[in-house]
């Protein structure tokens, strides 16, 4: 029934070009108006000029670009991030007259993360990466050579049975058409940034990067932890993950301890909201609803859970206490990503210190807050070298608090220190008129 509806849709579309998006604002209002409003893709016209585009990650210099956007365009009304990215390629475009320098106009001007697809008004089919590479994007074609995609993942390429070419290089600009595609490097890149977040959580675990697949990744991440935490290990009767990203270091835990991965905890298909994005009247309900724990299966075990991380600790609270009730003797936590201290400005709603409950806590005092036994962590070593890269390679900010980009990094100083004098922002920091530099 959906294929059907999707190729009715598709067959009265007149076009040959389109672009797509199902990524959730990290900027803007919260209220389902304003969410609405923020869909993607944008399009802009200025005069004889149009542009549709959609981009994922996150803009942190918005202050000084709602000023310039307000400026050049008249009523022109902030939504979000989207918005900004958008009018300003289309005021480039305007200016220039030329793709190529409006791209380097935002590569040079916008501090932050962007992997952007979009549409000129003429048909010209293109996307670009910020010149950091914080977030994921590669190109692919068809087999008979006539259809060329842009995916934020290999995996969408595979799944419409498109070979893949290659990923965007930081602050490259790739035009296709239908000789293929042209790459063009705009700028330079200072330092590759790509966001290690994507390896434990975000992206599906049958994607590529540095050509291995992420489940590959995340079955060392638990071997890495066994290693780690081998006391833990001979402390333990089972392991138990958090489906589904908990799934793969469940896997590799198994392997490197000889522990039975019991499956004892079962997601609900249909409760699809992530739960670390949701407001705090629905994260409870939320958790609860998503996540079954099979009481019988650990009932007087000491039991091992696999998490991809600890944001505020709400999740991992819900599924303890229902562990303990399930009759769990003990539980212990092996999180694949290190202890997040700072909040995201690059496209994960995370963006405040008060927000995290590793901006305050060590990891015992973690274990005590949800409930468990205790909360063992990768460390930071072990996650590089499992992903194959070093750390000045990767963005690691919420976990380092160096960010890549020079507006991110003085609004996470300024934040840090009213966090730290008692001040608790209740919003998005990169949205605060008061730390914008």
């Amino acid at each position: 029934m959906k294929s059907d509806a999707i190729n009715e849709w598709f067959n009265r579309l007149p076009g040959s070009i389109g672009i797509g998006n199902v990524r959730y604002t990290t900027s803007g209002k919260c209220d389902e108006l304003s969410i609405i409003q923020g869909t993607q893709p944008f399009t802009a016209t200025l005069d004889d000029v149009k542009i549709a585009l959609s981009f994922n990650g996150n803009i942190v210099n918005t202050q000084p670009l709602k000023k310039e956007m307000a400026k050049n365009f008249s009523g022109f009304i902030y939504n979000c991030d989207s918005d900004l990215v958008c009018h300003k390629m289309l005021l480039g475009l305007k200016q220039t007259n030329d793709l190529v320098l409006a791209a380097k106009g935002v590569m040079e001007n916008l501090d932050g993360a962007f992997s952007v697809t979009g549409i000129t008004g003429d048909g010209t089919f293109f996307a670009f990466k910020d010149p950091h590479g914080i977030k994921p994007l590669c190109a692919g074609h068809d087999p008979n050579g006539k259809t060329f995609a842009f995916s934020s993942e290999t995996v969408s390429l595979d799944m419409n049975s498109f070979v893949r070419d290659f990923e965007l290089n930081p602050g490259e600009l790739v035009i296709a058409s239908k000789e293929g595609f042209k790459r063009i490097q705009v700028i330079p890149n200072p330092r590759r940034a790509f966001c290690a977040f994507e390896f434990a959580y975000f992206a599906r675990p049958d994607s590529i990067f540095n050509g291995k697949y992420v489940y590959e990744i995340r079955e060392a991440f638990g071997r890495n932890i066994v290693k780690e935490y081998p006391h833990v290990v001979n402390d333990s009767d089972i392991i138990m993950s958090v489906p589904e990203t908990g799934d793969d270091p469940a896997m590799g835990v198994h392997e490197a301890s000889g522990l039975r991965w019991e499956r004892a905890s079962r997601r609900h298909r249909y409760v699809t909201e992530r739960a670390f994005i949701l407001l705090n009247a629905e994260r409870y309900s939320t958790i609860d609803k998503k996540i079954n724990i099979l009481d019988e299966k650990i009932k007087g075990k000491r039991v091992i859970i696999t998490e991809d991380s600890i944001v505020r600790g709400d999740t991992t609270k819900v599924i303890i206490a229902k562990m303990r009730n399930a009759g769990a003797k003990k539980v212990y936590v092996f999180v694949t990503f290190p202890r997040i201290v700072g909040p995201c400005f690059y496209g994960i709603d995370m963006s405040s210190y008060g927000q995290l409950v590793g901006s305050r806590h060590s990891a015992e005092e973690i274990a005590k807050i949800i409930g468990a036994d205790g909360v063992c962590y990768q460390s930071l070593e072990n996650l590089l070298t499992a992903i194959g890269e070093k750390e000045d390679t990767l963005c690691l900010a919420c976990v380092t608090g160096k960010y890549p980009t020079p507006c991110a990094q003085k609004i996470a100083d300024a934040m840090k220190k009213r966090f730290l004098d008692g001040y608790e922002d209740k919003g998005r920091v990169y949205e605060n008129d008061e730390v914008q530099p």
